[in-house]
């Protein structure tokens, strides 16, 4: 099946479906990836703040392992290695920002959703390098689908934290 014929019939046809696609976040004609880091900015901001560090740290795993079985199921009932609309990598990696940097305020916030689309959609060195090493069908597919937003996630910490250092 291909990416062009998902469908919301098709998302809500299996659990690891919807999840992967961000809940029909992934279905977006245009810049799936972006919808899929909106979600997470608004769910993070709903949900993600009144957690303790102990809690997000649990929370954070669980989506990130059930998060790679439905990657996983969902790449291969497209019969792609990472398709468009999964969009789960964006959802964990965009909460780890959020969670990690704890940008006070929507500007911060702003900043750090800018610099994550940038390294996601960009993929600049490292980024590249996490996009190609994992790549293929099983379980080591999912894994690759959640790896390069998690080192994109890594690089706008980096960026982020440089930031802040100088700012002071």
């Amino acid at each position: 099946m291909a990416s062009s014929v998902v469908s919301w019939r098709f998302t809500f046809g299996h659990p690891a479906h919807a999840l992967a696609m961000g809940f029909g976040a992934g279905l977006s004609p245009m810049a799936p990836g972006t919808m899929g880091t909106l979600l997470a900015w608004v769910t993070f901001n709903y949900w993600g703040i009144g957690l303790t560090d102990h809690m997000m740290l649990i929370a954070l795993t669980l989506a990130g392992l059930i998060g790679w079985w439905a990657c996983t199921v969902t790449a291969k009932h497209l019969s792609q290695a990472d398709p468009s609309a999964i969009v789960w990598d964006e959802i964990l990696a965009f909460w780890f920002i959020l969670w990690v940097a704890s940008p006070h305020g929507w500007m911060e916030q702003l900043l750090v959703f800018a610099l994550f689309r940038y390294f996601d959609a960009a993929k600049p060195g490292p980024v590249r390098w996490a996009d190609q090493v994992l790549k293929g069908d099983g379980w080591r597919g999912g894994l690759g689908i959640l790896l390069d937003d998690l080192v994109a996630a890594l690089c706008t910490l980096l960026t982020f934290a440089l930031w802040r250092f100088g700012s002071t």
